[in-house]
């Protein structure tokens, strides 16, 4: 980067910071990042936190978005030195009595995993193969996305209204016959707080299930940090820089603009066009402002922002694969445990009256039965977390392990010998994962509640939706900003287009 001031700062080396910087570059702005911690990646960054050679991912570990997001597609990071992996099946979800629903690339092999669900499925693959990148620019785009919208047509506009106006319990029983099928799509949901019975809940399960199907949940080679450094090279390329260890106390307004930043140790740093902070939402708002820039509508709404479920995570070395039951679940990238629709809705239920879950519903990641780089020959690494109360009744040091065993001990009813094979593990209560990452608050991996309360023109406060803020020169380019959860960075091109529109 040229000296002298930039023309963009942006606040945050997560995912959708680096693609708004990626972006900015591209189209000509000097551009710096400044990240809090001492390395980027925000959420998708990977370490050693078991043993040495055993490679975790310390947030988010599969993406489907990463090879179809309209965002990210452009940018092509495989060019950039990031390489793809996929297992064979990409969603498994076995239960204790035998059965197991599984999602692949193929359509045919998931139409023989469904049984009589089989033609079921085609219907919906058939649909979403068709209209996948439609769909994708109008879920992705800057709302309200009339435009994307109406390419998808009158049908495909209504058949999704139909998914989108369903509880997920809705759907998955007017859609399937067998409890096996009908536990995929309300089971995906619960990667964010959406739970079965949750009015308009249907879609976020909708939207992974059939991404499974396309994209797949597809694995970076030597880890997420992959991502984040082909994000890196992307912006540096352009001539854009990263500054670590940098953070930011305050931003700095003049004449109803934001004009600069004030870090920690008070240096203050100019932005001569735009300042895009890769935040959350609340603290943007009601720390790095100061109040009186603030609308007191917006400060109300942020100190009663609604954030999701908070997120308890484990991360294992074995001595060699997880003996799961079921053979789908040997070669899946993803394996899901929630025995049914009403287990789901049992576990939803005691999350939201503060408990932790008697049977926790998990998302279990097997990284290394495709990527050999993750773990010493013969040995493998683990991955799984379960949706918990953000805070619990005395804190979490006293029921980390206790609650760690439970989570052990489901897995062991889907993979009996499963902690034979464990010879160390690391465990992530909420409060570690905010400390790990400051945007996940409470451990809230989804940038705020993914209700349909806190979609669309609600995310994160109306009339604010459009990445824009009430200071000229400021935007919003997280996850707590229109479409949300998800490496996709789709947030942070919109907010980086936002930019661009206003510079002219």
């Amino acid at each position: 980067m040229q000296s002298g001031d930039p023309d963009a700062i942006v606040v945050g080396a997560g995912p959708n910071g680096l693609t708004a910087a990626a972006y900015l570059a591209r189209a000509g702005f000097s551009v710096l990042v400044l990240e809090a911690e001492r390395e980027p990646g925000g959420a998708v960054r990977t370490r050693e936190v078991t043993l040495p050679g055993f490679r975790h991912d310390l947030g988010a570990a599969f993406f489907p978005f990463g090879q179809t997001s309209p965002a990210l597609v452009p940018l092509d990071l495989p060019g950039a030195g990031l390489v793809w992996r996929h297992a064979p099946i990409d969603s498994a979800h076995p239960a204790p009595d035998g059965t197991c629903a599984s999602i692949a690339r193929d359509v045919e092999a998931t139409a023989r995993s469904l049984g009589e669900d089989g033609p079921a499925w085609r219907r919906i693959a058939g649909w979403h193969a068709a209209t996948r990148e439609r769909l994708l620019n109008a879920l992705l785009s800057t709302p309200p996305a009339l435009g994307p919208l109406l390419r998808l047509g009158p049908l495909n506009l209504l058949r999704l209204a139909q998914v989108a106006l369903s509880s997920g319990r809705g759907f998955a029983t007017r859609t399937f016959r067998t409890e096996a099928a009908r536990r995929v799509v309300p089971g995906l949901a619960l990667h964010t707080d959406v739970g079965p019975d949750d009015p308009c809940g249907a879609i976020v399960g909708f939207m992974l299930t059939v991404l499974a199907s396309s994209g797949g949940f597809a694995v970076p080679e030597g880890g997420a940090g992959a991502i984040t450094s082909a994000l890196l090279r992307r912006v540096e390329e352009r001539g854009g820089a990263l500054r670590c260890g940098a953070r930011v106390d305050q931003i700095i307004a003049r004449e109803g603009r934001a004009v600069a930043v004030r870090l920690e140790d008070g240096q203050e740093l100019r932005a001569r066009r735009a300042i895009v902070a890769d935040l959350a939402a609340p603290t943007l708002y009601l720390r790095l402002l100061a109040s009186e820039l603030v609308p007191e509508r917006v400060q109300r709404a942020m100190r009663r922002f609604r954030q999701g479920f908070g997120t308890f995570k484990m991360d294992w070395a074995l001595d060699g694969p997880t003996p799961w039951s079921h053979e789908d679940a040997t070669r899946a990238a993803v394996v899901h445990a929630g025995d049914s629709l009403d287990d789901l809705s049992a576990f939803t239920r005691q999350v939201r009256a503060g408990a932790l879950p008697e049977h926790p519903y998990l998302v279990i990641g097997q990284q290394s039965l495709v990527d050999p780089t993750r773990a010493p020959a013969g040995r493998h690494t683990l991955w799984a977390y379960s949706r918990v109360p953000s805070s619990i009744e005395g804190g979490w040091a006293g029921s980390r392990e206790r609650f760690a065993d439970r989570i052990e001990a489901r897995i062991e009813e889907l993979a009996p010998g499963f902690r034979q094979r464990i010879i160390a593990r690391t465990i992530w209560a909420p409060d570690d994962l905010e400390a790990m990452d400051a945007n996940l608050i409470g451990g809230d991996l989804g940038g705020g509640s993914a209700d349909i309360r806190h979609q669309l023109i609600f995310r994160p406060v109306f009339p604010y939706f459009r990445y824009r803020t009430p200071l000229r020169g400021l935007y919003l380019g997280s996850s707590y900003a229109h479409p949300g959860a998800g490496v996709h960075g789709a947030c942070g091109r919109n907010a980086a287009l936002a930019v661009l529109e206003d510079e002219g």
